[in-house]
């Protein structure tokens, strides 16, 4: 018999109608020989309402708390999914993450994760149980509540089913798979029947929402076939697969183009040249467990550098106050702040063996005077920083000079 972790959004369960639908389908697929472990999310809505409560008590709440109230979100739907099994008759038992024992480190609010327990699981899986286990947190070392971030219910499915050796992940969105680029912005995007590993993660992690980019990193690492589908209509998605040789044989030169609004650009000016300045400026933003992106240091007339680098706009308001105590210990000058950008990629693992690409994305954005202010490369994507007026005049723009619609 198959085995196969399923994950739920909170959209996909964001009613009683909703969870029942979840329900049957379920009841459908162990019909016909699957054993299944579901991971669902909270109802649609209900972690903003979590954190708009802790707000109106505490401007700036505990991060250990907010752990312990955010996670009540999941109990509620592992609980009514269960029930709503039951009323169908079926055997079904529900999983706090502390029950999994998914153990985490103490990292509040983004923790990872170190270790899963799954003998129960197997041993309740062999009675012929529907397990319902509650994604997005865990528990440390300590018996603390932990969660791992929006999004995180996907890295707990894709989590378990590595621990369980799982025949496929699939993850139920409200979308019906991966697309070349999101078609609210092009109506023309087209949907992708495989990807490889490699093309997804560059994607997650450039702004593409559908996955959540810890999760990809597991499947990737741990070869767990990851599947993409949509809850609401019946489809075969696309398929996230780590067999890379097999699809670059016919792969396109590019596969998608992703874009991301929420980013910030910070340039420290005036940094004395000299070795080591660059652990200087992000040492101490690095301590403080933020994700830098794009990085660029450049070299002024007067023998003084200008240090840019980009993050995720949440972290706006925390890394300035590093910056400013970063300026003043280092002798730079002072400090530029622009958030007023977006980060257009493309993505692709033919352009391996492909010249060109660059001059091609760079040729067409220049014919729509799209000015760019930052450049960054790896062998499968290219990205640069424009301002945020021009994201989907680039995106329509990039989408269509690269064939996306037609592939």
């Amino acid at each position: 018999m198959p085995l196969i972790v399923e994950k739920f959004g909170g959209t996909s369960v964001g009613s009683v109608e909703r969870i029942r639908a979840v329900a049957a389908g379920l009841a459908e697929r162990q019909a016909k020989g699957e054993k299944l472990v579901v991971v669902v999310s909270a109802m649609s809505g209900q972690t903003n309402n979590l954190i708009k409560l802790a707000h109106e008590i505490n401007e700036t709440p505990s991060p250990r708390e907010m752990d312990v109230l955010m996670a009540t979100g999941e109990q509620v739907t592992i609980a009514l999914l269960s029930m709503a099994l039951h009323d169908l008759g079926l055997k079904a038992k529900s999983y706090t993450g502390g029950q999994v024992r998914m153990l985490t480190d103490s990292s509040h609010m983004k923790a990872r994760i170190e270790s899963i327990d799954v003998e129960k699981i197997h041993d309740d899986l062999e009675d012929d149980n529907i397990i319902v286990a509650a994604g997005f947190q865990g528990v440390d070392s300590n018996g603390n509540i932990t969660t791992l971030g929006r999004g995180g219910s996907d890295t707990s499915a894709v989590a378990i089913a590595a621990a369980l050796k799982a025949d496929e992940c699939r993850i139920y969105t409200d979308v019906d798979g991966i697309y070349t680029t999101d078609p609210r912005v092009v109506p023309e995007a087209r949907r992708l029947k495989q990807i490889t590993f490699e093309e997804m993660l560059e994607l997650a992690s450039l702004g593409a929402k559908v996955l959540q980019t810890r999760s990809v990193e597991f499947a990737g690492k741990y070869k767990v076939p990851l599947r993409v589908l949509s809850s609401f209509e019946p489809d075969e998605g696309t398929l996230i697969t780590y067999d890379s040789e097999a699809i670059q044989m016919e792969a396109p030169l590019i596969s998608g183009v992703a874009f991301n609004r929420d980013e910030v650009m910070f340039t420290v000016r005036g940094i004395p040249d000299q070795p080591g300045v660059a652990n200087k400026v992000l040492g101490p933003v690095s301590a403080e467990n933020i994700n830098v992106d794009l990085i660029v240091q450049n070299i002024s007339p007067d023998g003084k550098s200008n240090f840019t680098f980009t993050t995720n706009r949440t972290e706006l308001s925390k890394c300035k106050t590093i910056l400013e105590e970063v300026i003043k210990n280092i002798g730079a000058d002072d400090l530029v702040i622009n958030n007023d950008i977006a980060k257009i990629s493309v993505v692709g693992v033919g352009m391996v063996s492909h010249a060109g690409v660059a001059a091609q994305m760079f040729a067409a954005l220049g014919k729509e005077s799209v000015n760019i202010e930052l450049i960054s490369t790896s062998e499968i994507k290219i990205s640069v920083i424009v301002k945020e007026k021009y994201t989907e005049l680039s995106v329509k723009t990039l989408h269509e000079s690269f064939g996306l619609e037609s592939l």
